[in-house]
């Protein structure tokens, strides 16, 4: 067992409050490491370094210089892929066939985003009064906090980290308490990377730690990854000091098949809208909608294959379903599920915790499938992250579209459908940030992500990312030389 530091001003060190945190193995169910768990004088530490970093050295360093540290970093992280995929199924239950493939995906944004850097270009702006010059530049915030969840931690760090130093800003992480790990261990591939001590710091703990980042003066602007409830307080705190926040919160998104889909695709993509990181995803497609003529087809051909999927060790590249991330968690699920049957669903696979070979000791939760849900039912309204599938059967394109949109989320969408028409009117309507058609939880770094309503604020990943990390300076220089009257406007 690994007794992990902080990374603070390009050291590890201790926190300043002697206290740990343990790291559960949600396979084992045994502590693996511990993390430390900072203290307000630690975040402040971490801030101050970030300031003195971008004062000092960060703001001065050019964008070819900052993309080719990030370049390097890409490099460093994609060798360091099998070893930093095992860290993570180990702190978060994490099947290592999806959290090997996601170092790569850290490594891609970091060199689309580097590609960035040193194309920052503003813009000459022609004003009215002839002789002057008025132009806008596109400025770092400074100082930016990065709070990322559980469930992917590095590739949603990198969702984050790889813009905001692409446009110039240093940075405080605070990762999960409960999957901190690859974190630390990442900071460490920083450092080889180049990167001048105070540019990427690392805090953990738990809530007291995130409110200390959160409310730091020097903190410009603030970039969260979890739960609604979480998020409401993070705007709430930075709006009192008026900071800028990215939201990227929940989900309960609907993955339309209708009537004239590929139904062996589309049964695919709903196993993996769902069952894929053990449902603990924010765009997981909780919510199958399914037209009549292809409905008792799809349940039964999902079930069939949801009740054959390979649990077990998720370090074991054979495992096809991990285990939940950690036991608050395991227990909100079941939860949720004996929910679900009291409430009259009825329930066709699994619905339980998952017990034998190799699986007594972890949390592990059957893959679960209920048919003939409500779509108003707290099962089909409420977000469950977990491997909990609600499969609704609709009639018409418009109740589909009516159903998709009766959320209080707008994250993600999938649509499923071989008439091109009806896939274009259907996106058109359906109010979420995200939307696949004849594919689901496809990802590309040039693609923004983010939600409407309660699925958040700002998009990451994109050019519309990259502007998540930068502010607007607009600069009017008189060149007339011309005496004007001190109080008139001059335009």
């Amino acid at each position: 067992m690994k007794k992990h530091k902080l990374y603070i001003d390009g050291r590890y060190v201790e926190p300043t409050s002697g206290r740990s945190l343990p790291s559960v193995n949600p396979y084992t169910g045994q502590v693996w490491a511990e993390i430390p768990d900072a203290g307000v004088a630690d975040v402040e530490a971490a801030v101050a370094a970030a300031e003195r970093a971008y004062r000092d050295t960060w703001r001065r360093t050019s964008g070819v210089a900052r993309a080719a540290m990030m370049l390097k970093l890409a490099g460093l992280i994609e060798s360091h892929a099998q070893r930093m995929g095992i860290i993570e199924s180990t702190d978060n239950g994490k099947i290592v066939r999806e959290t090997q493939p996601q170092m790569k995906w850290v490594g891609r944004q970091l060199r689309f985003f580097a590609g960035y850097a040193d194309k920052l270009f503003g813009q000459h702006i022609p004003l009215d009064q002839q002789d002057a010059l008025d132009y806008l530049v596109h400025e770092p915030y400074g100082v930016v906090a990065l709070i990322t969840a559980w469930n992917s931690p590095l590739a949603l760090l990198a969702n984050k980290l790889a813009p905001a130093l692409a446009a110039g800003n240093c940075v405080v992480v605070k990762p999960s308490e409960h999957a901190s790990v690859s974190t630390l261990e990442f900071a460490a591939l920083v450092e080889e990377a180049g990167f001048p001590p105070g540019v990427f710091n690392v805090v953990t703990g738990g809530a007291e730690t995130g409110r200390a980042l959160v409310d730091a003066r020097g903190v410009a602007r603030v970039s969260f990854t979890g739960s609604p409830g979480v998020g409401r307080e993070i705007a709430a705190a930075a709006g009192r000091r008026l900071v800028p926040v990215t939201l990227e919160l929940g989900g309960k998104s609907p993955n339309i098949v209708f009537d004239d889909a590929d139904v062996g695709k589309a049964v695919v993509g709903a196993l993996a809208g769902i069952f894929g990181a053990t449902g603990q995803t924010c765009v997981a497609g909780s919510r199958l909608l399914v037209q009549r003529g292809v409905y008792d087809e799809v349940v039964r051909r999902v079930a069939e294959r949801a009740a054959l999927i390979r649990m077990g060790d998720p370090t074991d590249p054979a495992t096809e379903m991990g285990t939940v991330a950690n036991e608050p968690q395991f227990r909100r699920i079941l939860g949720a599920i004996e929910g679900a049957k009291a409430s009259g669903a009825s329930l066709v696979t699994g619905g339980a915790r998952a017990v034998g070979a190799n699986l007594d000791s972890g949390y592990f939760i059957q893959p679960t499938v209920f048919a003939d849900v409500s779509n108003r039912s707290e099962l089909a309204q409420e977000e469950i992250f977990g491997p909990v599938l609600a499969i609704i059967p609709f009639d018409t394109e418009a109740e589909a579209i009516a159903m998709a949109n009766d959320s209080r989320f707008g994250l993600a969408a999938g649509i499923w459908s071989n008439d091109l028409s009806r896939v274009m009117r259907v996106s058109r309507e359906i109010q979420a940030g995200s939307i696949w058609v004849n594919t689901y939880r496809a990802v590309a770094a040039q693609a923004p992500f983010g939600g409407f309503k309660e699925s958040g604020i700002g998009r990451e990943r994109g050019e519309a990312g990259l502007r998540e990390y930068l502010t607007t300076k607009n600069v009017m220089i008189d060149f007339s030389n011309a005496e004007r009257d001190p109080f008139a406007i001059k335009s």
